[in-house]
This record gives C-alpha cells, structure tokens and sequence, in this order.
C-alpha cells in the first residue's frame, strides 16, 4: 500500500486549489494498492503569537515563510466539506518506504528542513507560479525543486513560472487536471438580470468598478457580491445570474470564471494570467488588469446589448478540458510515475 500524503495548511474557507487537492485525495482513495490521505497543519500557539507580534511591530519584515518546526498537526477534522472519502494523517512520523509526500509551493522549502534529511520522497504541487518563493532563501527553494521526483502543474502559465525561477526543474514538471463538478453548474433556464462577482481579491478594484457602475446601471439590474456563501449558495447564484466580473489576481489557473462560464454567465474581467489559455470570445472578455473605466464600459455594453448569445459549443470545451475523466486520468499517470 502506498501512502500520498498532501501537506495542507488549515484554512476555514475552501479556496479553489484546496478543493482540487480534496478531490485528487478522494480519488487516490478509491484505487488499489493506495492510500490518499491530508496531513493537516496549523501554526503552534506560540508561533502565532510571534508572528503577530512581529507584524504588529514590523520586526524582521523580510519574507521568512513557515518553518517546519512552527507545525502541528492540526485537530479541527471537520473541514473536509462534502469529501467524506478523504483520510487524515496524524502525526508527522512518515515511512520513506510507503509514504509519498505532495507539499504546496508555499511549503517546498520543508523538503530541505525536514524531508530530504530523511530520504522520504516528495513532490511539490504548484497550484500558483507566483507563490513559489515562499522565503527569500533562493539556495534553499533551489534544493527544494532540485530535488523532487516531480512538479505538479495545472496551467501553462505555472509551467512557465517554474521554469523561469528553477530552470533545472523543468524535466519534472507533470500536467495534472483541475475537474469541475459541472453537474452542480447547470444554467437556470430563465436567467436574472443579475451580476455576480467575488470580492475576496482586489478588493478595492472591485470597489471601485462598483461605484462607477451605480451611476449608469439600469434599475432593474442587480449586482450580488459571493462572499461568506457555501459553495452550494456560490452556485446558486450563477446559475440565475447573466454576468460575472471576474477579479482574478495573480494565480495558478482561477476556477471561478470557469465555474460562472459553466452555470451560463457572460464574464468579463481580469484572467489572473493563467486564465490567458482558456480566456476567449464570446464567453469571455478581457480588461487589463487595473483598467477600471474599461471593466465598467465593458459590462455596461453587455447590459445594453443583452442579447441571448449561444454559449453552447464553448462551454462543452470547457467540461471536457475540466473533466473528472480527464483529472483521473493525470492522477494515474502520475502515480504510475512513483510506483
């Protein structure tokens, strides 16, 4: 039996990425001869402590990350949303034998504090090329990448920024495939003038478009911020709404725009870079990022002309490339790899 164990931050709120890794996690647990588990974490007490000390009082500002020794497992078990096949490992006592570790980009650096002085394998999963440089020790981050059996990627965008940052790592790289429960995001036959958006990123962009938009949307237009909502809520409003605006900062490969796409909606808005190689007409249309008057023209066009445009041919591209089938299929090719 071999163990794939995914090193996870604990967070309340389930981000897009974090949601891939249950998914990936799940599936593990249904094959043969393999055991997926999370191995939970969260900062000790006093690392916490520290830390906000630190910040409240700009002491050592410089980008330091986490250090493997301010870890603990963490007990709050119960943030697996609807994953009720996913496994926790509960303690950080691992067999170089049957484990197999999978760290975040945000924690390759453990693999020089901890997991290369053992001699357990471990491969990293870039879910964002912009995250890689946790700390500011390049030579660390170097022995990190160097050193694993494989990258995990799921954009072009991220291939691009591993190559860039560890060149010597570019052989590593495996294409794995974010899926989307396109089942749940089926469009409402009957669409609301609704305008939907998430405004946990760029925050004070999606402000500001807000308030020139006031001025000049029709009355009986509505606009609906996703914020503090269950994913079944998220999904619930877009599939009534018509539009979303996307806010995508620099990332991996944004979900939610594929996800708006999916439930029906016209997005408008920033790609997050990633989103470059899905991002086209006529479900999508870009606005360079910090171009608000731009963002405000484009959605106040698409209320003016709101036309019933036929999104069909596009969105079957998108559930295929976004497929369970195809996302299973990436899993058992990497997993042969390390058998």
């Amino acid at each position: 039996m071999k163990n794939i164990i995914f090193l996870l931050d604990l967070e309340k709120k389930p981000s897009g990425g974090r949601k891939i890794i249950y998914q990936f996690c799940s599936y593990i647990n249904t094959l043969k001869n393999y055991k997926g588990l999370i191995c939970l974490v969260e900062k000790k007490r006093i690392n916490k402590l520290i830390t906000s000390i630190k910040k409240k009082f700009k002491i050592n500002t410089q980008k330091t990350g986490w250090e493997f020794t301010d870890l603990k497992i963490s007990n709050k078990k119960k943030l697996n949303w609807d994953s009720s096949k996913v496994n926790f490992k509960n303690s950080f006592i691992f067999d170089k034998e049957k484990d197999f570790i999978i760290l975040p980009e945000i924690f390759a650096h453990f693999a020089t504090e901890y997991f290369l002085e053992k001699k357990i394998p471990y491969a990293i999963f870039v879910q964002n090329g912009y995250a890689i440089f946790p700390i500011n020790d390049k030579q660390k981050l170097n022995l990190a990448y160097n050193n694993a059996k494989f990258i995990l990627s799921y954009s072009k965008d991220i291939d691009e920024c591993v190559f860039k940052a560890f060149p010597n790592s570019k052989n590593k790289i495996l294409k794995v495939v974010p899926a989307i429960n396109h089942a749940k995001l089926t469009p409402n036959k009957t669409k609301e003038n609704l305008i939907t958006y998430m405004p946990r990123k760029l925050a004070k962009h999606s402000e500001l478009v807000l308030s020139f938009l006031k001025t000049h949307l029709p009355k009986n237009w509505k606009i609906k911020p996703l914020d503090n909502l269950t994913e079944k809520e998220v999904f619930y409003n877009l599939k009534k709404s018509k539009l979303f605006m996307s806010f995508s900062e620099l990332e991996g490969l944004g979900m939610p725009p594929i996800e708006a796409a999916l439930a029906g909606n016209k997005v408008i808005g920033y790609t997050g870079e990633a989103g470059k190689e899905y991002w086209s007409l006529p479900i999508f249309k870009e606005v360079k990022n910090g171009n608000i008057k731009k963002f405000c023209d484009e959605v106040l066009h698409f209320i003016r002309n709101n036309k019933s445009t036929n999104f069909n041919k596009q969105r079957k591209v998108l559930l295929k490339k976004y497929s369970m089938a195809n996302q299973e299929k990436s899993i058992l090719n990497f997993l042969k790899k390390i058998s």
